[in-house]
């Protein structure tokens, strides 16, 4: 029995590998220039916004960056911190939440227009086609035997390859890493350890993603794709192929039973990832739509209407009419609120962030002392954190028991961005009714702006 198994699996590998490379046809239209706008849009903001610069206190610095080495997140004019996580979850959250909003909408538009796989294999395969030329050249290329066209093509390809990825790496790190301050390290190699790892893996990561596995990831490797239709229902539009109109598909149009099909295959050579969309709904579809660009011009070529191939959902398809709004799609109403719920949370705890944040502790080796002037003295250590790009002062109050107060100095200033430990004495009279452990507070607000005060919990021990 183990012979027949090794021979049906060694004719799928075959098969799988004599497939080849797909080279996709080339073709024209609004999804087809609407892909291509995204691969601009997208482009010009990864590219662009590492070169930005922001000016705070006559300073200037990268606008944009992720200063993991102190700690610092810089996105303009706001800087965020380890302690400003949650917000970053709301981010993590929204995305998620759109982009299963997208998908319930219509389908895996994400994955044909905005994904980096798609992005960026769109790029390498323009590089592709200015050195080797259209599909059917390529596909020749790949085809004949080596010799010195073929290896001079296929060099200076995965030449101009290598350099678009190592930018792409060098923009990505230039995140992390001040874009001006890594350039110059790069002739010599003098980049640190990190900078360096990453320099190369993701180099090495954008050139074989975009460049050798191309469809692969979308048929293969990405998750996305297996999970997509858990989040579709019956009024989900995809790209879809009208059989009750094309069927039965007739080469020559004949008169009779026959559909607007002429199986021409058009559709199949101009998909990315090298399905017939005409065989069903695929989870590698992406949703890119050039398989109704190539239809429509095939259509208005032979006189019949467009949109044989189109976005449509499965209840649209059978006849029946869309819903209107929200009705009858909770799925879509769902995650529509939980982005309304979602947005609101972040932007109230942006909105709600201090640049102050306290931490009192009490000094523990001695419960209290009493003085001569008659006082009973409790120490506490407070750490001021002022996360403002400017110094500031602060002044330091307490509360909650008659008479008590701090011994010396009570107004501070901390230096912009940095943490300020300070070693205070409370003292309140000994003459006191109270006993025992008591609940005070520290009341400690900024000298330039009464809104910024924070409020923190200690005790305060008593005879």
């Amino acid at each position: 029995m183990s012979k027949p198994i090794n021979k049906v699996r060694e004719a799928k590998l075959e098969l799988y590998r004599k497939k080849g490379n797909i080279h996709a046809k080339a073709t024209s239209g609004k999804f087809n220039t609407l892909r291509w706008a995204m691969v601009w849009f997208t482009q010009l903001i990864f590219y662009g916004t590492v070169w930005l610069t922001w000016d705070v206190n006559g300073l200037t610095r990268q606008a944009v960056l992720l200063d993991i080495a102190h700690e610092k997140f810089y996105l303009f004019g706001l800087v965020l911190w380890p302690q400003d996580a949650l917000l970053m979850a709301f981010v993590l959250i929204l995305a998620a939440t759109a982009l299963f909003f997208t998908t319930a909408l219509a389908g895996r538009l994400f994955c044909g227009f905005a994904c980096p796989q798609t992005v960026y294999t769109s790029i390498f395969t323009w590089i592709e086609a200015k050195v080797e030329g259209d599909h059917l050249a390529r596909l020749k290329l790949d085809q004949s035997p080596m010799n010195a066209r073929k290896l001079g093509l296929k060099t200076i390809k995965h030449g101009l390859w290598f350099i678009f990825a190592a930018w792409t790496a060098i923009t990505f790190v230039g995140y992390f890493t001040p874009i001006r301050e890594l350039l110059p390290t790069l002739p010599d190699w003098s980049v640190g350890p990190w900078e360096g790892f990453w320099l190369i893996f993701y180099c090495a990561f954008t050139y074989v993603q975009a460049g050798l596995a191309r469809e692969a990831v979308c048929q293969h490797m990405c998750p996305y794709s297996r999970f997509q239709g858990v989040m579709f229902d019956p009024t989900t539009r995809n790209v879809a192929y009208d059989s009750q109109r094309g069927e039965p598909r007739n080469a020559r149009l004949q008169a009779g039973n026959s559909g607007d099909c002429i199986d021409c295959g058009i559709c199949v050579q101009v998909c990315p990832t090298g399905i017939d969309i005409r065989d069903g709904l695929q989870y590698q579809c992406i949703n890119c739509g050039l398989c109704i660009d190539a239809c429509d011009q095939v259509m208005a070529k032979v006189g019949a209407p467009t949109g044989l191939i189109r976005f449509k959902s499965e209840k649209e398809l059978a006849g029946e009419a869309p819903p209107k709004g929200l009705v009858g799609r909770p799925r879509v109403a769902i995650y529509a609120s939980l982005l309304v719920v979602f947005t609101l949370l972040g932007a109230w705890t942006l909105s709600d962030r201090s640049l102050l944040l306290v931490d009192v502790l009490r000094d523990r080796g001695a419960l209290h002392r009493e003085t001569a002037e008659g006082t009973i003295e409790n120490a506490y250590t407070v750490k001021l954190l002022n996360l403002d790009e400017t110094a500031r002062s602060f002044k330091v109050e307490v509360t909650g028991l008659p008479g008590i107060g701090i011994v010396g100095e009570r107004e501070f200033s901390v230096d912009a961005g940095s943490i300020r430990p300070l070693s205070l004495t409370v003292a309140m009279p000994s003459d006191t009714e109270a006993k025992g452990i008591q609940p005070i507070h520290f009341q400690i607000s900024a000298t330039h702006d009464a809104s910024t005060s924070v409020m923190e919990k200690s005790s305060f021990v008593l005879p």
